[in-house]
């Protein structure tokens, strides 16, 4: 199926449960005794605290550890979690959450200071948190955050232990669904005092959710167990899950073809082929982009004519054919499909098109030449950076020989683990860097947002003030025929200046043996979801 096709199919089922997935080996991960789940990660996480999360890897995890207030069903619906029910006012503006009686992993009761506590350490200066702006929907936020307001100003108000209100600047229908994403998370507020550093080690790390952090084997596993506090814990029919930490895929692939896994993302490339028939392989929507950032603070690539450049001079199609091999779109656009628009029953992406620019070896010639640039001659050696795995290395080549032969210029390839290629992409330490960008919400903003000056996840440094206005005019009306406008016209100025570089629309291919159940795989926010998952 087209990916066109798996993005519409995603908008009436954007949750896949993950029941017909099956094996073509015969091992097994045990019997209905032995309820272990071993589960491929994919790299080291930056750090096990929800409030300086930045990926997927990390947000796996903490949806393991912890449960916010709501928790997304198997029908892309926000279901009672820590919240047992709710209430919206009819302006959209107040948020009344009801908490249900639920304890913390070491006894403690889950109160609305703590969801208090947590969401002003998010929006706390002092924390830095890259993804403080999720929060900036509620009064007095973002002015908290910028230095402008006090802890004080901001409205959200623990009514008493067991009723949380939060009152908005503007409606907002996608904030109840972000309330549960990993930024949103509570956080034992006793731990933390106690213990700045709770973060780092099992003895000290207190949740909320189905499972506890056991043990943490840095590079090599993370394992959990079930959490016997979890309000739900009769319906968790895990005793345990097994994190790898594997960034290498075809070492990951070959422990899977062991029995050593049980459920592997990231597939090698050159296998896909050969497992494209078998039962335990499945391809999932995955509302994604693939992009290489630009560094518009390093010339030559803070000239919008030799962005536009390099990012024509490639063949994407030949790309998402020859290397990535998983039925990836090529991408001519930032927001890619599967987000509707107004009306609802319309595509965001489908509605303005996915063609920005063309691939055009000889205009993007001509246009470095208009940079000062003909042939290359005088071009500096750039660095393209990357996380090291295989597909992105090989990618990484495609493209560093296209643009030498399109553009006669030189890229140096510079693969990097992966926390360190996190650590200097925060820090823009690059020159291009490859990335993907996946949403946290089912909503267009959640890509137009990252773009805006001085945003958490703007990792280029490209600022505009027009854009950063249509931003804030979209996020400010309840209008959604003006909010869809906006981001529209927005994505116009983006996609013309390119500070980002897109490359393809995702999809999300897996093995998952065909005795494993229940898992549930976000298209959006891209984590697995394993409470409900067990062993048949």
């Amino acid at each position: 199926m087209s990916y066109r096709k798996l993005a519409a199919l995603s908008l009436i089922l954007l949750l896949i449960l993950l029941s017909g997935c099956g094996v073509a080996q015969k091992q097994t991960a045990g019997t209905a005794a032995d309820q272990v789940i071993r589960y491929n990660l994919g790299a080291e996480p930056e750090t096990l605290d929800p409030a300086k999360m930045t990926g997927v890897v990390e947000g796996t995890i903490a949806n393991a550890l912890f449960e916010g207030l709501v928790r997304y069903d198997d029908k892309n619906i926000p279901q009672p979690a820590m919240a047992a029910e709710w209430h919206i006012s009819e302006d959209g503006l107040v948020y009344t959450f009801k908490l249900r009686e639920a304890k913390w992993s070491n006894g403690a009761p889950v109160t609305a200071e703590d969801f208090r506590f947590s969401w002003l350490r998010v929006l706390s200066p002092d924390t830095a948190s890259d993804y403080a702006g999720q929060l900036f929907y509620i009064k007095g936020a973002e002015e908290y955050n910028g230095g402008r307001g006090t802890a004080e100003d901001v409205a959200i108000k623990a009514k008493d232990s067991h009723t949380l209100e939060v009152t908005l600047k503007a409606p907002a229908s996608q904030f109840l669904g972000l309330t549960a994403f990993w930024t949103l998370l509570p956080l034992n507020s006793q731990t933390i005092t106690a213990n700045p550093d709770w973060y780092t080690s099992p003895q000290n790390y207190v949740g909320n959710g189905p499972f506890l952090l056991q043990t943490w084997e840095h590079k090599q596993k993370i394992t959990l167990v079930k959490n016997p506090n979890y309000w739900d814990a009769q319906n968790v029919k895990l005793d345990k899950l097994e994190m790898y930490l594997i960034e290498d895929d075809n070492t990951a692939y070959a422990m899977y073809k062991t029995g050593r896994l049980d459920f592997l993302e990231r597939i090698p490339a050159q296998e896909i082929a050969l497992k494209k028939n078998d039962p335990d392989y499945c391809v999932l929507p995955d509302i994604s982009t693939e992009l290489y950032w630009f560094n518009t603070k390093r010339a030559p690539l803070d000239n919008p004519t030799v962005r536009r450049a390099l990012a024509m001079s490639i063949d994407r199609a030949a790309i998402v054919e020859h290397v990535t091999q998983a039925g990836e779109e090529p991408a001519y656009a930032w927001v890619p499909f599967g987000f509707k628009d107004e009306p609802p029953t319309s595509d965001f992406r489908e509605k303005s098109g996915n063609r920005y620019f063309t691939e055009d070896a000889e205009a993007a010639r001509k246009l470095l030449a208009e940079a000062g640039y003909p042939g290359g001659q005088g071009f500096p050696q750039l660095t393209l950076q990357f996380n090291n795995n295989l597909k992105h290395r090989k990618t990484a080549e495609a493209i560093q020989e296209m643009w030498r032969r399109n553009l006669g210029i030189d890229i140096v390839l510079a693969p990097k683990e992966w926390q360190v290629y996190i650590a200097d992409q925060a820090a823009m330490n690059y020159d291009i860097s490859r990335s993907g960008w996946g949403p946290d919400y089912l909503d267009p903003m959640t890509f137009m947002d990252v773009l805006v000056s001085d945003g958490g996840n703007n990792l280029s440094g490209w600022s505009n003030l027009d854009y950063d206005s249509l931003i804030a005019e979209a996020k400010g009306t309840g209008n959604n025929s003006l909010r869809m406008k906006a981001m529209h016209d927005a994505e116009d100025i983006l996609m013309a200046e390119m500070p980002v570089m897109p490359l393809y629309f995702y999809v999300n291919d897996n093995l998952i043996r065909e005795n494993i159940k229940g898992i549930i795989v976000l298209p959006f926010g891209t984590y697995a979801d394993f409470k409900n998952a067990y062993v048949e």
